[in-house]
């Protein structure tokens, strides 16, 4: 894989993505470095097989690099991925022109990278054609497997809709709950992967809801995850909230980048069987 990006945080996040999908990669800052090195991975016999670029970068940007080199057939048989901190209208029309498979907007989730990779390798493979591949697409075709049900227990109606939004918006199922009552209702009514649980909630709070889920496993011999949701993040937080039977915890404004790790982390376990399926 070779990355071009300007930005060298953006290339060291990238480098770590494919690290753990072991798929090798070398980074470059500019669109002139990156015609050299896939010029000289093609002359070693090496050439690359995808290609993640930035679109906003100086002298040369992401769309003048591609054209650049589709108009070079020994160089065009790559995979092309942009990725933009700012869309602008038109641009899936340009990315289609040039030669781009995927358009993806930044701050990149490492599952929308994942799963977009994983398609366009796919299709390669095939020699099936794919329309261009965007975040919402992504969603749109989501795996079921990958959806997860959530049942969200938060009494703040701002707080409500904003982890509704976010949750929704990366593609899974979410029920609220205002209190810790009707958080134990939708519970004995439906079935979650997943729960997000105010601490702090009228009625009965979120330790007190916890416990009473946790009795009640104790003759299904069952674990629904319960993350805690913090308004003001402490020192001994985490170990408050695993020592009363939650399995970790989101400090409030959530930042999405730590729900995407929890969210991958879930997802990831749902997809891998259990020893009795094996």
């Amino acid at each position: 894989v070779l990355v071009v990006d300007d930005n060298r945080t953006n290339r060291r996040i990238l480098e770590g993505m494919l690290k753990r999908w072991e798929m090798k990669s070398t980074s470059v800052e500019g669109g002139e470095e990156a015609l050299g090195e896939l010029s000289a991975a093609r002359d070693a016999g090496e050439p690359y097989g995808l290609i993640l670029l930035d679109m906003h970068m100086p002298k040369m940007d992401g769309f003048e690099l591609s054209e650049r080199i589709r108009q070079r057939p020994e160089l065009s048989t790559a995979i092309i991925m942009m990725l933009t901190s700012a869309g602008h209208r038109g641009d899936a029309e340009r990315c289609k022109k040039v030669g781009i498979s995927a358009y993806l907007l930044k701050p990149i989730r490492q599952s929308e990278l994942r799963e977009a990779i994983a398609r366009l390798l796919g299709a390669k493979e095939t020699k099936g054609a794919i329309p261009l591949i965007t975040r919402y697409s992504l969603y749109d075709a989501r795996d079921p497997e990958t959806v997860l049900s959530v049942l969200l227990a938060e009494d703040n109606l701002v707080n409500q809709r904003l982890a509704t939004r976010m949750l929704e918006k990366r593609g899974h199922r979410v029920v609220v709950a205002a209190n810790g009552r009707e958080a134990l209702e939708a519970l004995a009514k439906g079935s979650f992967d997943l729960v997000l649980m105010d601490v702090q909630m009228p009625e009965m709070d979120g330790f007190e809801t916890t416990a009473a889920i946790r009795e009640t496993e104790k003759g299904t011999g069952t674990h629904l995850p319960v993350i805690a949701l913090t308004a003001h993040a402490m020192k001994g937080d985490r170990e408050k909230c695993l020592a009363g039977g939650m399995d970790g915890y989101l400090a409030k404004p959530i930042r999405p980048r730590e729900l995407d790790d929890l969210l991958e982390t879930y997802v990831a376990r749902r997809m891998t069987p259990s020893p009795a399926t094996i």
